[in-house]
């Protein structure tokens, strides 16, 4: 959520971001609304001042007069209130001004690049076939059983996953390791490592609506009788950690990684992605979300693209990372960063990590705040992003590693989780 203030003295560039989002808000509302709240709040006050002096004089018509010019004034401000809160919540958050602007994802730019796509001697194959063939991805018999969308992961690529968990957790809850990241990235942040976290997949549809991914709630998975809906990503219930809490500015950065399954509808997306594991009802991911300091926080997102990378590059995946546009970012995201790792199998970049700077925007709804050391507070900035979305990376592995015998050569940082070096057709 935007502070009224911030709307106030900028209502342009809020215009703009709405525009540039391609949002519409009553913005004037907004603006009328913040007045009245004042006037009214004034108006209150003032009312309670009169009432002050009526209880001093013991003048008791004049004092049950005032208690009902201050009901109606109460009840007119409290509808103010709920009036200005709702548009308030629709508001986008403002893009920061090194956003490209953008349509769609057309506007995207790429702004670096990493890696050697393989050079194969035979024409490289798609994950599902692969998976099929090497017997490790049932897909038919998860049909049969879930529907459409879902899938069993098999013997070694189970093995695998749960390899890239390991994987991940080893570096980041190893303050050598963010040390290194942050030499290699040339970065000054604080290098405290993340606490590991299994947060919960289910959680009620108010808290999402306050982390500002509620919506569109058609991708969400909402049962209306219990009012709680499935989780799209442990951010979900990671941000909310700290809701309605003050943390000492010493006490910060505070960093979690979180691993979870999500669920997500794929609403509008019939007929995309439906074959493989790319894009699944159900997944699972490794996710890190972290709150900071205001001064500190774009230095925090740039540290969490160093992160993604570093571990991209030690598993020798090719990518490029990509400045995603307002027409594209998300509804609460100041700045976007998305990776995009090659997919030989279907001969383009395919997303696999995204970094959401969100600022003060979801810690001002969460009312998550900083205690300065001087006594003031405000809101604490926020950043989450993925680490591993498990079926896109298995993806990823399957089709950069695939050999000429079918076979699946297992990246070396992760063979001491799966076991071996090379995966072949069980019973082989």
């Amino acid at each position: 959520m935007l502070d009224t203030a911030f709307i106030k003295e900028y209502p342009d560039i809020v215009r703009m971001a709405l525009q540039n989002k391609n949002r519409e808000v009553d913005l004037d509302r907004i603006l009328a609304l913040t007045d009245e709240r004042k006037t009214y709040a004034t108006q209150i006050g003032e009312i309670n001042r009169k009432r002050n002096e009526a209880a001093s004089s013991r003048d008791a018509e004049v004092g049950k007069a005032l208690k009902e010019e201050l009901r109606t004034a109460e009840e007119t401000f409290q509808a103010v209130e709920k009036e200005l809160g709702q548009l308030l919540y629709k508001l986008p958050n403002v893009p920061s001004a090194d956003t490209p602007i953008g349509l769609d994802e057309t506007g995207n730019k790429v702004i670096r690049e990493w890696g050697q796509k393989p050079n194969f001697s035979f024409t490289p194959k798609a994950h599902w076939d692969i998976g099929k063939e090497l017997g490790i991805i049932e897909s038919e018999k998860a049909t049969a059983v879930s529907g459409a969308r879902f899938t069993y992961l098999m013997g070694d690529l189970a093995l695998m996953q749960f390899a890239l968990l390991q994987f991940s957790l080893g570096v980041l809850t190893s303050e050598e390791e963010v040390k290194k990241i942050c030499a290699e990235a040339s970065l000054s942040v604080n290098i405290k490592p993340f606490i590991p976290v299994v947060p919960p997949v289910i959680m009620r549809r108010g808290v999402m609506d306050r982390m500002a991914r509620l919506d569109p709630i058609d991708d969400r998975y909402y049962f209306e009788k219990d009012d709680m809906v499935f989780v799209g990503s442990a951010e979900h219930t990671l941000g909310p950690l700290h809701m309605d809490e003050a943390i000492n500015e010493a006490d910060l950065p505070i960093r979690y990684v979180g691993y979870s399954t999500a669920f997500r509808r794929e609403a509008g997306s019939y007929g995309k992605d439906t074959r493989g594991i790319l894009r699944q009802h159900q997944f699972d991911k490794v996710e890190i979300e972290s709150f900071t300091k205001p001064e500190d926080c774009i230095a925090e997102q740039d540290f969490f693209v160093a992160i993604q990378e570093h571990l991209l590059r030690l598993l020798g995946l090719p990518y490029q990372v990509m400045l995603i546009c307002t027409g594209d970012m998300g509804f609460p995201d100041q700045r976007q960063i998305d990776i995009n790792t090659w997919m030989p199998g279907q001969d383009t970049y395919r997303e696999t990590h995204s970094a959401d700077y969100v600022g003060g925007f979801q810690a001002r709804r969460l009312n998550t705040r900083v205690k300065r050391i001087s006594g003031e507070s405000e809101p604490v900035h926020m950043n989450d992003a993925t680490v591993f979305a498990m079926g896109r990376t298995l993806v990823a592995i399957l089709e950069n590693y695939q050999q000429e015998d079918g076979s699946v050569v297992v990246p070396e940082v992760l063979r001491k989780w799966v076991g071996k070096e090379q995966i072949v057709k069980r019973g082989s």
